[in-house]
């Protein structure tokens, strides 16, 4: 199983190494950057577009015609469009998310930075983002680049991974580590 998540993942970096090559070869590093972003909260903010994008019931002409239509309409690059069609037409959409984190990865090691992801109960604010930004820098001795995700079953609080190290202050953790310790005392 771990070397079909393996597989997996390398063909992500592939895909992701080939966007990011094109994106420095023309100089949209930044553009291509936010598209990705904006990408990235349209699946999380829309499930029905995280289904489209996981249906192995549609047909890949289906599906990227339908992406295709979402991401003229929120203004996505030229480049990041043809990316994306292309990963739709090679039948890889479910891995669309994984390409997108593995580019982030690839342009923060560029910017010499590492990379954090970070899991909150709710999207942070520009603020909360800088302001993470800055303590994680403190802590690690580098810039870091924050990849947000949502989990609202994490309750409140964060769950930080940067490279192996990971920081749960998360309230689900915390109370299902009071429910351990009071199991015990009982």
């Amino acid at each position: 199983m771990s070397s079909g998540a393996s597989g997996q993942s390398q063909i992500s970096l592939r895909y992701a190494a080939a966007l990011f090559d094109l994106a420095e070869e023309g100089k949209v590093l930044d553009a291509v950057e936010g598209d990705l972003r904006s990408i990235e909260a349209m699946i999380a903010g829309c499930d029905d577009l995280a289904r489209l994008l996981r249906s192995p019931v549609l047909a890949r002409e289906d599906q990227g015609k339908a992406l295709a239509a979402v991401l003229h309409k929120a203004k996505i690059s030229d480049l990041t469009q043809r990316f994306v069609a292309v990963v739709a037409s090679n039948h890889r959409l479910l891995s669309l998310s994984a390409i997108i984190d593995a580019f982030f990865a690839l342009l923060a090691e560029k910017r010499g930075e590492m990379s954090a992801e970070v899991t909150s109960a709710k999207a942070l604010s520009e603020t909360q983002v800088k302001s993470l930004k800055s303590a994680l820098k403190k802590g690690v001795g580098q810039d870091v680049s924050v990849n947000q995700t949502v989990d609202e079953s994490i309750i409140g609080g964060l769950i930080v991974r940067i490279g192996s190290r990971m920081l749960d202050s998360s309230l689900r953790t915390k109370l299902q580590n009071l429910q351990l310790a009071m199991k015990g005392i009982g």
